[in-house]
């Protein structure tokens, strides 16, 4: 995609840090109508990790901004913008960035959350880049992090198994090497798939309540088959999309990084990409559907485990509530 813009936006450092608690496949067979088998199969889930119950989402975030700040070798009071996605900020308001800012003392920023389900880290990653090639910004952090285990029915069998918590982070700086950093973006949202997949209560149309605690609307509601279909389609076509509008064929290809909702999903969208299996990244077995920290922790890994190279086509596929979804192209540069 022709830029007009001097920079790119590169990821410069990337971090990610997940819960000691390990929640295995036994926890949950062992009080509901479940197996390790049944879950494994159906979903590619061993184990997911929750947070204690007083550490909240932002304790997870600060923990991995803390990894990746060292790594880079900067102070907090770099950063110029500090960018949440989550779907299970610590309260209503102040925002999560707040919350952030001030525990780990950036002085000099500015920040926001964003809420767009499991797609969330790829708008706040895009919202990022445009700072990064307006050349407003010089460093902005953009974060996906995750408490589900706090909004997830764990009587529900049908979704308890499915939810992690864990936080992951991304470091925007400006490039002038515009064959490499991001890319290209492919964005869309549907909002009619909303009634499918949703928190239907602590918002102003559900205000919290006795009688919203009790029918359970605060939380999770999914429409697995609904979801699955729709998901399917809406990230293999966009991993399609942006494989063909930047002439890239599967051998181009380093990796995909798909958002890891449900191995079914995910094998569904490299075949339709053709992109084997070696070269999909992976993390669902063990720590579940993490939402927002899914993409950015894959990366982080795989990055740390000295599998991605500097020059790698990767990239970037979700689908979440809303609908939400997209992909986004990266040449990486570190």
């Amino acid at each position: 995609m022709s830029k007009t813009s001097k920079f790119n936006a590169y990821v410069s450092a990337v971090a990610h840090w997940m819960p000691e608690k390990v929640i295995t496949n036994r926890h949950f067979s062992d009080y509901l109508d479940t197996s390790d088998e049944w879950i494994t199969a159906r979903t590619g889930i061993s184990e997911r990790r929750f947070l204690e119950d007083e550490q909240p989402t932002s304790y997870a975030a600060v923990k991995a901004i803390e990894i990746l700040l060292k790594k880079r070798g900067i102070t907090p009071d770099e950063l110029d913008l500090i960018i949440v996605a989550t779907v299970t900020p610590d309260m209503i308001y102040p925002s999560t960035a707040c919350v952030i800012q001030d525990k780990i003392g950036a002085k000099n920023c500015w920040g926001f959350d964003i809420l767009a389900a499991c797609s969330g880290f790829l708008f706040a990653l895009n919202t990022g880049v445009q700072f990064i090639e307006s050349g407003a910004h010089k460093k902005v952090l953009v974060v996906g992090a995750e408490k589900m285990s706090a909004v997830v029915n764990m009587q529900d069998r049908n979704t308890c198994v499915l939810f992690g918590d864990g936080a992951a982070a991304f470091l925007l700086e400006p490039t002038e090497d515009k064959t490499m950093g991001i890319l290209d973006s492919v964005l869309h949202i549907d909002g009619s798939g909303g009634v499918h997949l949703n928190q239907k209560a602590g918002g102003s149309l559900h205000p919290a309540s006795h009688e919203t605690v009790d029918k359970g609307m605060h939380y999770v509601y999914q429409e697995g088959q609904a979801v699955f279909k729709a998901a399917v389609k809406g990230m293999a076509d966009v991993s399609v999309e942006i494989m063909e509008r930047n002439n890239l064929k599967a051998d181009n290809v380093a990796y995909l990084v798909p958002h890891q909702a449900n191995m079914r999903i995910i094998q569904v969208c490299a075949e339709r990409m053709k992109i084997g299996m070696e070269k999909v990244m992976l993390n669902i077995h063990k720590y579940g559907n993490t939402t927002s920290c899914t993409i950015p922790s894959c990366v982080s890994e795989y990055y740390e485990d000295g599998k991605i190279k500097k020059g790698d086509y990767i990239v970037l596929s979700s689908f979440g509530a809303g609908w939400t979804w997209g992909s986004i192209l990266i040449r990486w540069a570190i």
